[in-house]
This record gives structure tokens, sequence and C-alpha cells, in this order.
């Protein structure tokens, strides 16, 4: 599933490519992709018809367009986008053949990059297995008091790299939970834009266990485990986040290589790397987790005494 670097790798090609373009048709091809929007398929055409992409905006793995109509100054909905599973937003000509598992298709009015070279008319919201979609939602005060948010993402906590990310707020929170610190990082009311890969990743980093009872935390700790977040992230999105298949791509169509500088997730029975510079035996182990898997080095991730399950 897409997390936070992946999404915001789609945020910044959207940007580029739609941003400040109206929406002039949209199509839709399977209904499931708007199950969300309950006011129904023609609903959304019409409404979203004629709308102008004021900016491409994320909140963790959460993806808004704020549009806003010619007689507004400023947005009052938003094109939310949830990416799924397998979800990719991509821009393409008109000439270029629709894919495969095309739900819904936008088109854009005429733009041109700075060379003078015309932009790719149209955005095709593609999801193979249709657990991602689309909805036009409400714009509605945060609850940080800076600025708005999609009514359906009001829940979603600050992502680390957001800069109203507070550490004290998390580490306070984090104490209350009572729960294992991987169970914590995936909870999206909590922190959001981190899943399965980077909280191995970023656990591997703070040499964390991840049944490591929350209320144990220290404060010091806390704060390398954000920052461990933090660079596990910035990391990935230098790379173009994590592909593992033609799943994930950026609004291109090209996939992210941070798949070849994972330190934990994926590499059970190999050594782990921090271990082997040392001189040391610690080898990476795949541990069962709420129904898939953790990984997490042998030697330098300890399971703890307490550990939750």
């Amino acid at each position: 599933m897409p997390e936070l670097p992946e999404v915001e790798v789609v945020r910044r090609g959207v940007e580029r490519w739609i941003v400040g373009r109206t929406i002039d048709s949209v199509q839709v091809f399977d209904a499931r992709s708007l199950r969300r929007y309950t006011a129904g398929v023609l609903d959304f055409q019409e409404s979203l018809t004629g709308l102008t992409v004021d900016a491409a905006q994320r909140r963790g793995k959460f993806l808004w367009l704020p549009v806003r109509a010619p007689s507004e100054a400023e947005p009052s909905r938003a094109l939310l986008v949830h990416l799924g599973m397998s979800g990719q937003l991509l821009v393409a000509s008109a000439d270029q053949p629709a894919p495969r598992h095309e739900r819904i298709r936008l088109g854009l009015s005429p733009a041109v990059a700075s060379d003078g070279s015309p932009l790719p008319e149209q955005a095709r919201f593609v999801d193979q297995r249709i657990f991602g979609g689309m909805l036009l939602d409400p714009l509605v005060p945060s609850a940080d008091g800076q600025g708005t948010i999609p009514e359906h993402a009001f829940h979603i906590a600050c992502d680390p790299l957001d800069p109203l990310f507070d550490v004290d707020a998390f580490h306070a929170a984090l104490r209350r939970r009572r729960t294992g610190l991987k169970r914590a990082l995936l909870d999206q009311g909590l922190i959001s834009g981190i899943g399965n890969i980077y909280a191995d990743e970023a656990l591997w980093a703070a040499r964390l266990h991840w049944a490591a009872p929350t209320e144990t935390m220290t404060a010091p700790r806390t704060r390398e485990l954000v920052e461990a977040c933090q660079q596990v992230m910035r990391r990935a999105l230098d790379a173009g986040g994590t592909s593992f298949d033609s799943l994930y791509v950026n609004v291109n169509g090209e996939s992210g290589y941070f798949a070849r500088s994972l330190n934990a997730y994926g590499r059970a029975g190999e050594p782990c790397h921090r271990c082997e510079e040392a001189g040391l035996d610690g080898v990476i182990v795949r541990e069962k987790f709420a129904n898939r898997s953790s990984y997490r080095c042998s030697r330098c991730q300890r399971k703890p005494r307490r550990a939750r399950p």
C-alpha cells in the first residue's frame, strides 16, 4: 500500500502537471471508485466539471486537490484521492492507449510547459484492486487552526514531515496508548503516513523492537524514533518511493527505487547491515504481526521483556 513517500511523489507530480488547470470533462468507467461519494456518479461528473485545481495537498497517505468555481475566490471543496493498495493517478495525452484498469478520467484545459510544449490533457485514475477512489468533499477548518482540510480526512493526524508535527504531543499520546510501537506507528490518528514498510525501516534505524511497550518510551527515545521516521521517509522521497511491482508508479508511470536501499523490510535471512559493518552476527528475521509480517534484526532489535503482542 502506498505510504507517505509514495503519495508525496504523486502529489509533486500533480502540482507540476495539473494545478492551475480546469477540469473540462469527467468520465467514470467504474462506479465502485466513487463508493465513498454518496451523491452518485452523475452528481460527481456535473459538480466537478468546470472547476479549477487550485493546489495539490497531502496529509499522511491522503492526497487532495482543492478546487474552485470561477465565481469563488477561495476553494470550498476538494477532490480527495485515496490510492488504496493499487491506485495510480497518471497524466496522459489523449492519443495514449487507455490503461487496462482505468476507473476515472479527467479532461484538463490546454496548458504548456516552460519550454512551450503542450502538457498532457488527461488525468487518469487507475486502480487494479479498487480499494482506492475519489471523492468531492467539503473543506473544513483543520483541528490545528492552520488552513482547511477535507471533511473525510479530518481525523488524520499530522505526519512526521509536517512542519506542524508536535513531537512532545506525540510522545504524550504514545505513552497513553499502552500498545506495541509498531501498532502505534500504524495508527493514522496518532501519526500519519507510516505503513508496514516504513515502520519496519524506522524501528530498525532507531534500534527498537516492534513490540516494545509504548508506555515505556522516554522523551529522548521518542524523539529518536520520530527522527528515524523522518530520515527514512526523506531518503525514500529522494529515491522516488518504493516499488516492488507495477502497482506503485508516479504520475509519469515511473517506478520508485527505494526498495534497493531497504535495511529491514523483506530481507529475512540476510545479514543486518549495521551488525555486519560492526563485525557482529545480527540477521534480519521475519515475524508474524497482525496478519502480516514484521522484520527486525535478531541482535540490535532484541525483544523486550514486556513485549506487547
